[in-house]
C-alpha cells in the first residue's frame, strides 16, 4: 500500500509536495494509517483532532490518542472540543450535519490562522460506496453519483483509491494501533446500516463489486463533465445577470428539449429541491415563487427570477420601517439617504432628484414602501395613475417593485423615488420657495 499511494500521490496529487498539509485525525483506524503513511513519506504534517462529545470518555479517550500519535512523530496536533449537540438543536440539524459543519468550518479557520496549505481526509472506497447507495435511498441526479470527490477546494482526500480492506491489512502488517469508534457498530445511522447490513452481501455475491464501482463511477464522472460543457452553452443562452441575481428567459427555456433537466442543472447548486413546483412555475401566474434554503426563485412574466435570500437581521428590518420627516429635519441616511433643501431656482433635473413647491407641502412627510392600492399623479401627464400600473409600463420586475420608495405628504405620493414625481407638487410659475429632494444609494 505504501508503494501504491506513493505513485497515486505523485499522479494525481504531485502538488501535496512540500506543502504545509493538516490531516484530520480521529483516532480511527482510516486516519490513523494516513497519519502513519504521509509520516513515512516524509511530508510536512499536522494533526487536528474534533472532540464532538458525543461519546463521553471514550472521546476523550480519541481524543489524548490522537494527542500521543503526535508526540510520537513529533509532529504538531490542534485539539478542539465542540457542543454538538446544543449546535444541531440551534440549527435545527442532525447529529451528523453538526459535526461536519463543526469539522469543515474548524478546518477553513485553521489552515487562515496557521497557513496550512492543505488538509488531508482518510475517506476511502468503501465510504464512496456507502454514500453511493445513502444517495440513491433519498433519490438523486447524477451529481449524486460520480461519489466523493478526491479534491474540493483545499480539501484532498489520497485514500479514495484504497479500500477499507488494504488499509486494514496495512495496519495489520505495521503493528499499527487504532481506537475503534463505539458508534460505528450501532445500526442508527443510515451509513452504518450500510456498511454493517448492506453492502457486505453485495460482496459475498461479487467479489469485485468495488472495482467494478470505481469504473462506473469514471463513466459518471465522464458524463457529468459533458453534462457541464453542454449547460455553460445553455447558461449563454437563456440565463442573463440582472442587478438583484440571474433571470432566466422561459420562452427560450420552452424552446429546449428536456425543460425539467436544464432547470435541475441550473438550479441545483443554489439547493433547490422542489422539481415539480419549479417546473410548474413555467406556466404560474407572475408572482409565484418557490424558495430554498438560500435562495428564492421567482415567477415574473417571462423571466424566472433568482435571487439570494438575506439573513433577516436588525438592520434589515430597520430597513424597512416607516421614517418621517418634520420641517426641521431636513436630511436623513436610513432607511435611505434623502435630503430636503431651500433653492433658489430649479437646475439639472436627474433621476436622484426632483423640485417640488414647498406651499403644497404637509409636515411631516412620510418615507415608506408602496402598498397596495397606491395612486399618484405622474408629473407630465393628465390625471392619475395606479403605481402597480405605472410599474408595468415602466417594466419593473417584481424584485424591482419591492425596493421602490415612496415620499408622502398628508398620504398623498410627492415622489416615486427615483422613477417619476407627483405632478401635484410640480413647481410652477407661480411658486415662491422651491426645495430640492435628492436622494442617493
Amino acid at each position: 500500500m505504501f508503494l501504491k499511494l506513493k505513485s497515486h500521490i505523485e499522479s494525481q496529487f504531485p502538488f501535496l509536495e512540500g506543502k504545509k498539509l493538516l490531516i484530520a485525525c480521529s483516532g480511527g483506524i482510516d486516519s490513523v494509517v494516513l497519519t502513519y503513511l504521509l509520516k513515512t513519506l516524509k511530508f510536512n504534517v499536522s494533526l487536528a483532532h474534533c472532540n464532538f462529545s458525543l461519546r463521553g470518555k471514550e472521546s476523550d479517550g480519541d481524543e489524548d490518542f490522537v494527542i500521543g500519535l503526535a508526540d510520537k512523530f513529533s509532529i504538531p496536533v490542534i485539539n478542539k472540543t465542540f457542543d454538538t449537540k446544543e449546535y444541531s438543536k440551534k440549527h435545527k440539524i442532525s447529529i451528523q450535519m453538526a459535526a461536519r459543519d463543526l469539522r469543515y468550518n474548524w478546518f477553513d479557520e485553521l489552515c487562515d490562522k496557521h497557513g496550512f496549505d492543505f488538509v488531508l481526509t482518510a475517506h476511502h472506497l468503501d465510504d464512496d460506496l456507502e454514500t453511493f447507495f445513502i444517495n440513491l435511498s433519498r433519490g438523486t441526479g447524477l451529481r449524486g453519483f460520480i461519489g466523493i470527490p478526491k479534491m474540493k477546494d483545499k480539501i484532498v482526500r489520497p485514500l479514495l483509491n484504497f479500500s477499507r480492506d488494504e488499509i486494514l491489512l496495512y495496519a495489520k502488517e505495521n503493528n499499527i494501533a487504532w481506537r475503534e469508534d463505539s458508534s460505528n457498530i450501532k445500526t442508527d445511522y443510515l451509513r452504518n446500516q450500510l456498511r454493517i447490513e448492506v453492502i457486505p452481501k453485495f460482496k459475498d455475491v461479487n467479489k469485485r463489486v468495488l472495482q467494478n464501482f470505481q469504473g462506473t463511477q469514471e463513466h459518471l464522472r465522464a458524463s457529468q463533465l459533458l453534462v457541464n460543457d453542454y449547460m455553460v452553452l445553455i447558461n449563454n443562452l437563456i440565463v442573463s445577470p440582472n442587478k438583484e441575481g440571474y433571470q432566466i428567459d422561459i420562452k427560450k427555456l420552452n424552446e429546449l428539449p428536456n425543460k425539467k433537466a436544464l432547470l435541475y442543472e441550473l438550479l441545483i447548486p443554489y439547493g433547490f429541491t422542489a422539481w415539480d413546483d419549479i417546473l410548474a412555475l413555467l406556466k404560474a401566474q407572475t408572482g409565484k415563487q418557490v424558495f430554498s434554503k438560500t435562495h428564492r426563485l421567482l415567477k415574473d412574466r417571462n423571466f424566472l427570477l433568482l435571487t439570494e435570500i438575506v439573513p433577516v437581521s436588525d438592520e434589515t428590518l430597520k430597513e424597512n420601517e416607516t421614517e418621517y420627516l418634520s420641517e426641521d429635519k431636513k436630511e436623513i441616511t436610513s432607511p435611505i439617504k434623502l435630503k430636503i433643501e431651500l433653492v433658489d431656482y430649479i437646475g439639472e433635473t436627474k433621476k436622484n432628484m426632483i423640485y417640488v413647491d414647498k406651499k403644497h407641502l404637509t409636515y411631516p412627510l412620510e418615507l415608506r414602501r408602496c402598498n397596495e392600492g397606491d395612486i399618484f399623479y405622474p408629473f407630465g401627464m393628465n390625471g392619475k395613475k395606479k403605481l402597480s400600473k405605472f410599474f408595468k409600463d415602466e417594466k419593473l420586475s417584481l424584485l424591482a417593485k419591492e425596493k421602490v420608495w415612496v415620499l408622502c405628504s398628508n398620504d398623498k405620493i410627492v415622489w416615486v423615488i427615483g422613477l417619476r414625481s407627483d405632478d401635484r407638487f410640480k413647481v410652477t410659475s407661480n411658486t415662491r420657495d422651491i426645495l430640492k429632494i435628492t436622494t442617493k444609494p
